[in-house]
Order: C-alpha cells, then structure tokens, then sequence
C-alpha cells in the first residue's frame, strides 16, 4: 500500500503545501463576509430571508469547522507562521471559539480516536464512548446538544502549557479576542446579537452531530476503521473531502486533496477491515440503517 504524495512546493511559493488551499483559504474569508452581513443586515433584510439566512449560518459554523478550520489545523495553508495566526484568529471569529484551542482538542481527538473508557474516562475528550452506559455509544442526542457545555479549556490550557507555553496562550488570546468582539456587536446592536445566538448555538450543535456519526458504527479497535465514511460527491466538494473520515484517521496528515486517490488505492482492505461507508453526508447519519460493516467482516462465514 502506498500513501500518495503532494509535491514539493517551489521556494517562494505563498501555500505550504498545495496551491488548492486557496480554497479553504477564501471559504475563511467568505464565511466571514457572510457573518458580517447576517449581522449588520439584520433591520434590513425581510424576516422572510433572514430566518433561512440565519439556519444556512448555523450549517455554515458546521460547514467551517469541518472543513477549512479542520484542515488549517492538519496541515497550515501557508508558508508564514504569522498568516496562519492571522487565519486562526479568523476562524475564532466567524465559528465563535478559539481555534486554537479546537486545534489541541482536535489533535487530542486523534490521539483516542473515539477510545472506549477505560479507567472511569476516554484519552480522546470527543469520544462517543465518554458518556455512554455500559460500554456502548451514548445518544445522539446528548452527545449533539451537550457536548458544547462539556469544553474543558482549563484543562486543555494547562495541558498545553506543560509543552508549548506560547500556544497556550494563544487559547486565551483568541478568547478574549472573541470575546471582545462579540462584546462590541452587543453593544452594537443587542437585537440582532441576541436573534443570532441560538442559531450559533444550532451551528454548533450540527458540528457534534456531523462528528458523531463521523464515528458511529466505526471500529474503535481496528484503525483503518476508526472513521466512518461517505463517498458522496457533493458532500465531499462542500466539506473539503470530509467524508474520507476513516482514511482521514488512518493517515492524518494526508492532505485533502489526495483523499480520493488513497481511497481507491485501500479500498479492498478497507472492505476487509469492515470500513463502514454511508451514502450521504454525515449529519444525517441517523438515516443509515444497516448494521455496522466491521461486526459483519468478523462475523464466521
């Protein structure tokens, strides 16, 4: 088996890592511009548009931490540390958390890769096992609407602190930029601050929902089938190939854009392995009602 390979980038050269990454890259810049106008259109757009407006806003927090976020985060779209920062921050803005921290939260996540509990809790902080009973998944439901109040950032700062003091600091940089932000589009205008919160709240529900069925019916003890994955096209060019979620674990590091080649190139052990793949986009998960393909693959023939 082999992993494919980007090619070197040519010194000078603005990306880090692949040209393509102008488009997470401006998909940053659009969901802020997007934001922005949510916002400040709040008194004059028609309730009739800004309802919808507002629930593509609570997809679009999903669409940004799924996609461009989670990929500034594998593998920095540029060659200058300070543009990457300055794309962090961004990001903090437009998805209403730090990315820094989601960052060492994410790395962790990668870390336990959905890990059942052992010794009364899970190493991966996003695992679907943390909550559960009896050693099962918990609900859906719980995991979708709670896991926003679950954030532990005291102990994500601290530890970070113990390796990279600098970029634990830079988790409450973000915050209090954030913060002070959203402080200022208060005072602003409270009207449509307060109309947006609970779709903020929605957006950030939809992103635990995409990333529990990113794993539910996965095989926490077989790595090539850590992730579940969907191969549908449209989901895969809105989300950056997000739906390569069990490829996404067994090689973290692989760029977006080489998903579909690895893909192919594993795709006979992926179906020995029971690599579970869903038709359709993630967060609708709940519409996939065949058993997980990994107890099928152990099952005697």
């Amino acid at each position: 088996m082999s992993t494919p390979t980007l090619a070197p980038m040519p010194p000078g050269s603005f990306f880090a890592y692949s040209r393509w990454d102008v488009v997470p890259a401006l998909m940053v810049i659009g969901h802020l511009v997007f934001v922005a106008t949510l916002f400040f259109g709040f008194h004059v757009i028609p309730w009739a548009v800004w309802i919808p407006l507002a629930l593509v806003y609570s997809i679009s927090i999903s669409w940004s931490i799924n996609g461009s976020s989670h990929n500034l985060i594998h593998n920095p779209f540029f060659r200058w540390n300070w543009l990457n920062r300055l794309y962090s921050i961004l990001l903090s803005l437009t998805d209403g958390f730090s990315q820094e921290f989601y960052h060492h939260v994410h790395l962790r996540h990668h870390v336990g890769n959905m890990d059942r509990v052992k010794d009364g809790t899970t190493i991966d902080p996003l695992s679907i096992y943390r909550h559960g009973k009896n050693g099962q998944p918990e609900s859906a439901w719980t995991y979708t609407f709670y896991s926003y109040f679950r954030d532990d950032i005291g102990d994500v700062y601290h530890r970070v602190k113990e390796k990279f003091p600098d970029k634990a600091r830079w988790i409450w940089r973000e915050i209090y930029i954030v913060v002070g932000l959203y402080l200022c589009c208060l005072a602003y205008d409270w009207r449509a601050f307060l109309a947006m919160l609970p779709f903020y709240y929605l957006g950030h529900s939809l992103s635990s929902l995409n990333g529990y069925y990113e794993h539910f019916k996965g095989d926490p003890d077989t790595p090539m089938a850590w992730g579940v994955s969907t191969h549908n096209k449209l989901y895969n060019w809105l989300w950056l190939n997000n739906g390569y979620h069990a490829e996404h674990h067994y090689r973290p590091k692989l760029h977006w854009t080489l998903m579909r080649p690895f893909q192919q190139s594993i795709a006979d052990e992926q179906r020995a392995r029971g690599v579970h793949v869903m038709g359709h986009c993630h967060a609708l998960g709940f519409l996939d009602r065949t058993p997980p393909t990994y107890l099928q693959a152990r099952a005697p023939s």
